[in-house]
């Protein structure tokens, strides 16, 4: 037997496939070990045949067959070729994303608990050997855990009674359980006339890709369910992704107490062990539900029916990391293969899926009305300029102290929502002007009170607290920005009593953070939730009347195009986490910008006024979706090496938009905004492009480009440009 196997090795010049001899047991699928250029590597087996390619004589054999059952399904092979492709990265790197990390190089494997059972209980044993005979007596009452078996009755008795027959030992898979908690009892739902029909346009549609429009509250999940439960009658199977880790836990639930067993997580929270037996699990079929963030949408299932993406509209569905695949089109790839439907949900669809709706390459689905028909909270405007008039320099407005009061007096709960975590963020010199940056980024450090230190928040570097100013001694520091840390200490003085939970990026750090802060808030442990954005879509709780959003504006200022278009997406999604139950919801959204439009269009819950105002800017100004932005990024710890490598990729692309001026709208060179992060300097080669016609073209450029000493990578449409 022959097998033509991918080596594991992410460079060009290996790029391709190579054969190799193998035991006739060996399948597609299977992961290998094999010899390469005089070392020992992993590989994929890709195909098998009986006859080789060429002389048999120079074919090496395979030396070990780490896989009974195949790792890989067969639809990995037609979505690698593609992904390689699209993405300009090595086969191997495409297969990659298929496997958990820790199964390459055996980091991680299926655990055992050894058992002892008794098989022949009535050989006679000699009147010397009492420990024999008293542990037959005790296998007599089932069968026991070798290990401690042995313990009782000593290593050389048990190891007789093998011997003899009278007993044998055997071992059973032991699954590490990513989620604590049993499941919950099931009761149907009966679904409202809006939701059977949305169920039945998906269903009857003839489009693949189906996008759900619908408020907060309006009961998509419930669509999802149930349309997984159609699936899975079928005899298929289904993926189910969210933007943000903190949503699993409670998505899980909810699917665990629908589907039983049928259902696993996958996302980067859980350890080595959890990650690969819930792979495990989706690969052997006991699992027919993938549930989890962006990596799930490579989960390992055959037959798939189904794939749902909810908060369709997040950044976090845009890999940051090679291959920077778009998790989206990951998706529409993976149902074509298998002629399946591709669910998009969300209140706040983004601008290009709902411009793709209604052009009428999706279908669509309108919900427009919340589930209990109660509508939706009143959003409260608080003119934070006119508070620091009044002297109020506190992060709460007059307006949200009342509404927490009369909140808490009441018996109900309120989230407090703040996108930027710490005390402060940053600390300035008052005498010279001096603000403490990162050693290995060119960014402000943030004061975190807890530890009393200053942390990047984006290499993860602490620093001691400031007692003076480096540059000129001052003693005069003072903070700059508020965070969540301060907002916490803050209304533990405005509200003594209340019991508050913090869940940002600091609290959530330890295994289960997310699962255990928001089943505490749930079961009604505290009064006040203060978080960052993962608090901000998605979570259910019946008891939460109040939501007060703080720096609300803050994003609307970010040198983006979608600035605007996160800013409502964001206040729509947290405003919707009140009143979802019988109780009137109430949010206070303070700003220093009130009479900025996108804000008049949050408040109004008016998607299609803020959709068509912003298409008609974005079609004036040549923004996406009627262009494509494109960079180039090149990185690396020498500037000179980056410079080279900026000034290699700069002159290619040139010679493009030379030969081709018409499809260039804006090019050119200079520094990322955020000129260094974790120690790397960054320099960018920035374009909008008419179409995405070059796009391959720029993409081989910045592969061939790359040296040891400098990364060029391409994005598309970024969703940061800092």
């Amino acid at each position: 037997m022959y097998c033509q196997v991918i080596v594991d090795i992410a460079h060009s010049q290996v790029d391709k496939v190579f054969e190799y001899s193998c035991p006739a047991q060996t399948c597609a699928g299977c992961r290998v070990k094999v010899p390469f250029g005089g070392r020992v590597a992993e590989g994929f087996v890709i195909g098998v045949s009986d006859s080789p390619s060429f002389d048999a004589s120079k074919i090496k054999p395979v030396k070990y067959v780490y896989d009974e059952q195949p790792a890989l399904v067969p639809e990995c092979f037609s979505l690698m070729g593609s992904i390689a492709d699209r993405y300009r990265v090595p086969k191997a790197v495409a297969l990659r994303l298929f496997l958990p990390s820790e199964m390459r190089l055996g980091r991680v494997s299926e655990v055992y608990t050894k058992y002892i059972k008794l098989v022949n209980p009535d050989i006679s044993l000699g009147k010397a050997a009492k420990k024999q005979a008293a542990a037959l007596d005790d296998l007599k009452g089932g069968d026991r855990e070798f290990t401690s078996f042995c313990q009782t009755f000593g290593r050389s008795a048990v190891n007789a009674l093998i011997e003899k027959g009278v007993a044998e030992v055997y071992k059973v898979r032991r699954e590490r359980t990513p989620m604590p908690g049993e499941d919950e009892h099931y009761c149907p739902v009966a679904l409202t006339p809006a939701q059977s029909a949305a169920l039945y346009s998906i269903s009857h549609s003839d489009k693949t890709v189906q996008l759900i429009h619908g408020v907060t509250g309006s009961g998509k999940t419930e669509i999802y369910l149930s349309y997984i439960a159609e699936v899975l009658k079928e005899g298929k199977t289904a993926i189910f992704l969210v933007p943000e880790i903190s949503l699993t836990p409670q998505m899980l639930r909810q699917l665990r107490r629908r589907f039983k067993g049928q259902a696993a997580i996958m996302h980067s929270g859980l350890s080595a062990g959890e990650r690969f037996d819930e792979w495990w699990r989706l690969r052997s079929g006991e699992a027919k539900i993938a549930i989890g963030a962006r990596s799930a949408i490579f989960a390992p299932l055959e037959n798939l029916g189904a794939i749902i993406i909810d908060e369709e509209h997040d950044s976090s569905y845009q890999s940051e990391t090679a291959p920077r695949y778009s998790t989206i089109e990951i998706a529409r790839m993976r149902a074509e293969y298998n002629g399946c439907k591709l669910i998009l949900g969300s209140a706040t669809p983004s601008v290009e899926s709902y411009i793709c709706a209604t052009q009428g390459q999706y279908g669509l689905i309108e919900l427009p009305d919340r589930i209990n028909k109660k509508p939706l909270p009143e959003i409260i405007i608080a003119d934070m300029r006119s508070e620091v008039k009044r002297g109020n320099n506190s992060p709460f407005s007059r307006a949200l102290r009342e509404e927490l009061a009369q909140t808490l007096a009441e018996g109900n709960q309120a989230i407090i929502f703040l996108n930027r975590r710490g005390y402060a963020k940053t600390v300035i010199c008052q005498d010279c002007g001096y603000v403490a940056k990162c050693q290995n980024c060119d960014v402000s450090l943030a004061y975190h009170s807890e530890e009393n230190c200053l942390k990047c928040h984006y290499c993860g570097a602490k620093y001691h607290m400031l007692r003076a100013c480096p540059e000129c001694g001052g003693v005069h520091l003072r903070y700059g920005g508020t965070g969540t840390q301060r907002v916490v200490a803050d209304l533990k003085g405005l509200f003594p009593s209340a019991r508050i939970l913090r869940m940002d990026n600091d609290t959530v750090s330890g295994k289960d953070g997310h699962y255990k802060i928001l089943s505490a808030f749930g079961r009604k442990e505290a009064d006040i939730l203060v978080g960052t954005q993962m608090i901000a879509k998605g979570h259910d709780f019946p008891s939460v009347t109040l939501v007060g959003i703080l720096d609300a504006d803050m994003s609307l200022h970010f040198s983006d195009y979608r600035s605007g278009e996160r800013t409502f997406q964001l206040i729509t999604q947290v405003a919707g986490r009140s009143g979802r139950a019988n109780e009137k919801g109430k949010v206070v959204l303070q700003t220093y910008s009130p009479e900025n439009y996108i804000l008049r269009y949050a408040v109004n819950y008016d998607y299609k006024g803020f959709f068509e105002n912003e298409v008609k800017i974005r079609k004036a100004t040549n923004f996406p979706p009627y262009s494509l932005i494109c960079r180039v990024m090149v990185t690396a710890e020498e500037d000179k090496a980056a410079l080279e490598v900026l000034k290699e990729v700069y002159f290619a692309i040139d010679a493009l938009r030379r030969a081709d001026e018409e499809e260039f709208i804006f090019f050119n060179k200079m520094h990322s905004p955020i000129k260094k992060i974790q120690g790397r300097v960054r320099y960018q080669v920035l374009m909008r492009l008419k179409s995405s016609k070059l796009l391959p073209r720029i993409y081989d450029i910045a592969v061939r480009s790359s040296t040891p000493a400098a990364l060029a990578y391409v994005e598309e449409n970024p969703a940061n440009l800092s």
